[in-house]
């Protein structure tokens, strides 16, 4: 009822409006109102043959269908509001509100990402691949998150990144240099209630030395409801990453470590198995010149490698990701990529993933 209601609302809201550059300005009661949004159209294909079987090789999907209200109401409070109406569903995404007493301190309470990996904090306008998982429609091979054993599907299903409710604070010091942020949150994810009275914990700091480098350090500490001991515990994830290059031109580089606790898989003692995952982007912008119908073209290349259980050997998996953007404006693009899943034991499988963006 509420992501219905929201919806409502943000579809009926009489505001003035005046188009500015690529966005739509609004006023409201608010001192400020910015209307923003994205449409993602993707057509994918499978080679699992429970999926090819079934006659569903390739579809169309609308990955993402979002209406976002950006709202300040002065100079330290703002918000914003995000429905998402992609793959047939309603549900809402980023829900809160933002207080800035000061750059080293602000304050966030609502719905948000958790402060964890760079992956997943970057916006699904941004992100150098089509799905930051990769997964392949009808692949369920990874131990505990399921689908592929990918850098994102462990940060995502183990909850120590994506979407939560609760209370985060952050800033920055150093005239810059450094940028902290910390949350506590209830753990059961976007939308969800809370399933007991533990909370969840993350932490990230960051660091940029010089113009286009930020090296970051992150950890999280995730409550679950230990199905085998009965008990609410905690997992931990530390994690590492680096970026270099911007979205604008040239070289941009992405990468990652994360190991921890994979509390979705428990021996008969209610230990969780350790798990490690790393991954590598790297893209290339190029600029085109004198066309009226794309602005660059960026060829991409990904391996995400995961191990869902240290302690058993061959469960491993490498994800090969080669692709290929095309800017038409700006964030408005067509993105092309192959996800190839190459598991220790077992058949490779791949997915072909098209995927057209429109951003206002």
């Amino acid at each position: 009822m509420l992501k219905r209601t929201l919806g409502l609302a943000l579809a009926t809201l009489t505001l003035s409006a005046t188009s500015v550059a690529a966005q739509v300005e609004l006023k409201s009661k608010a001192m400020e109102m910015t209307l923003t949004g994205r449409v993602h159209l993707q057509w994918n294909t499978t080679s699992v043959d429970d999926e090819v079987a079934d006659e569903i090789s390739n579809e169309f999907i609308i990955r993402r269908a979002r209406l976002t209200a950006e709202l300040q109401i002065n100079d330290w409070i703002s918000g914003k509001i995000q429905p998402d109406y992609g793959e047939g569903e309603i549900s809402l995404k980023d829900a809160y509100l933002r207080l800035a007493f000061d750059p080293a301190f602000r304050a966030t309470l609502g719905q948000f990402k958790r402060p964890f990996d760079l992956f997943e904090l970057t916006s699904s306008t941004k992100i150098l691949v089509i799905e930051r998982a990769g997964g392949i429609r009808g692949l369920d091979a990874c131990g505990g998150p399921g689908g592929i054993c990918s850098y994102s599907r462990f940060t995502e299903k183990l909850e120590y990144s994506d979407r939560d409710i609760g209370v985060m604070l952050d800033g920055t010091f150093g005239d810059g240099a450094w940028q902290y942020m910390a949350s506590m949150t209830n753990g059961a994810g976007a939308n969800d209630e809370e399933e007991n009275d533990a909370k969840s914990y993350s932490g990230r700091l960051q660091f940029i030395p010089i113009e286009d480098l930020t090296i970051a350090g992150n950890i999280g500490i995730h409550d679950y409801p230990n199905e085998i001991t009965a008990d609410d515990e905690y997992a931990i994830a530390y994690g590492g990453d680096i970026e270099w290059g911007n979205y604008n031109q040239g070289l941009h580089v992405q990468a990652g470590l994360t190991a921890g606790a994979n509390w979705t898989a428990l021996d008969e003692d209610g230990d969780p198995a350790s798990f490690v995952t790393a991954q590598g982007i790297v893209t290339y912008k190029f600029a085109v010149r004198d066309s009226r119908f794309i602005e660059a073209i960026e060829p991409i290349g990904r391996i995400s490698v995961g191990d869902p259980d240290t302690d058993i050997n061959d469960d491993e998996g490498f994800l090969f990701t080669p692709g290929v953007v095309v800017f038409l404006k700006d964030r408005n693009k067509i993105g092309l990529n192959v996800d190839i899943w190459s598991p220790s034991e077992g058949d490779t499988e791949y997915s072909v993933k098209v995927q057209s963006y429109l951003h206002f």
